[in-house]
């Protein structure tokens, strides 16, 4: 099983999908199928989402194509050499995922050796359930549950900065919230420009920045680089 969950699409004065390149291209090679999953995307079409998503990536010269354009969807990702998720409203992106039967075709694509890539919406799609997503429920998902190829829950996009005179809760404060529901979950704060990947049994977080892990009930751990996520 192959893995590539990224906090974020873009990171301030990058261009979109920048730093994913070199890190896709070390699994993918030219001319590989890709099928894509634009269905985060509210406020642009899935069209022009899909588009953004190929310029993004044409050093690595992939053949990628949108999931919503297909004749049989289910057949293409059985056979994508990867599945990409991209970022956006994770209600939305469950919620069309589901209609459609991805929600067993995908995780079966992956453990039959398909690269799956997500980031932000995406890698919160691969958890067991979207519960730790940023993103306001603007869809009714039919349930929380989703894809359950990565063990542990994740935060992207995490910091605990706020605004001055802001009187909201920190994302800690709200990922303490979930966990003191249920103290049986792990979450991992992925902060942008931060990302995971898996290698079968084995998982890891990269990028510059601290990422953190929550457990019910001890201070956050800051993860060190060799830290098996799983």
């Amino acid at each position: 099983m192959k893995l590539l969950l990224l906090s974020n699409s873009a990171s301030t004065g990058a261009r979109y999908l920048e730093h994913a390149v070199p890190l896709i291209g070390k699994t993918l090679s030219p001319g590989q199928q890709v099928v894509f999953i634009p269905f985060a995307g509210v406020v642009q079409s899935w069209d022009a989402y899909t588009d953004k998503v190929r310029d993004a990536l044409s050093d690595l010269k992939l053949d990628i194509v949108g999931v919503h354009t297909l004749a049989d969807p289910l057949a293409a990702i059985a056979t994508a050499d990867a599945v990409m998720v991209g970022g956006g409203n994770t209600f939305n992106l469950l919620r069309e995922c589901r209609l459609r039967g991805l929600l067993k075709a995908i995780p079966a694509a992956v453990r039959n050796g398909a690269f799956y890539v997500g980031w932000s919406a995406g890698a919160n799609l691969a958890c067991p359930t979207i519960r730790t997503t940023n993103d306001m429920p603007i869809v009714d998902p039919g349930g929380l549950d989703a894809l359950n190829l990565f063990p542990v829950q994740i935060n992207p996009h995490f910091t605990n900065a706020l605004p001055a005179g802001h009187q909201g809760e920190t994302r800690e404060q709200r990922i303490r919230e979930l966990l003191a529901l249920a103290p049986e979950l792990e979450v991992i704060g992925l902060p942008e420009g931060n990302w995971i990947e898996r290698h079968d049994d084995q998982a890891w977080a990269y990028g510059p920045h601290p990422t953190l892990l929550f457990k019910a009930g001890e201070p956050a751990l800051t993860l060190a680089a060799d830290y098996p996520l799983i």
